[in-house]
């Protein structure tokens, strides 16, 4: 969340990278990391930290893609959720 971050993500944005997942799913609300604390996941109060990002190239193939979530209800799984991409 810190505007340093934000601001390099964005200039890897304007270079032409795209986020896969973003591209098919633009307006979804979608979140990869929930943390052990406060029941985030059982919340559904995570963010979103892992991407997959593409070039102008693979953009265009993209077949499918996303985060699977319940990957993180497992018992003693990562707090990230898996992010995938199929071209």
């Amino acid at each position: 969340f810190l505007p340093a971050v934000r601001q390099v993500f964005q200039e890897l944005l304007n270079m032409g990278w795209a986020d896969a997942v973003r591209t098919l799913h633009p307006d979804e609300e979608i979140y990869t990391f929930y943390d052990y604390f406060r029941k985030a996941y059982e919340r559904n109060a995570g963010m979103r930290i892992d991407h997959f990002l593409v070039n102008a190239p693979l953009k265009k193939v993209i077949k499918e893609c996303g985060v699977d979530r319940e990957v993180r209800g497992w018992e003693k799984s990562s707090d990230h959720c898996p992010v995938w991409v199929q071209f």
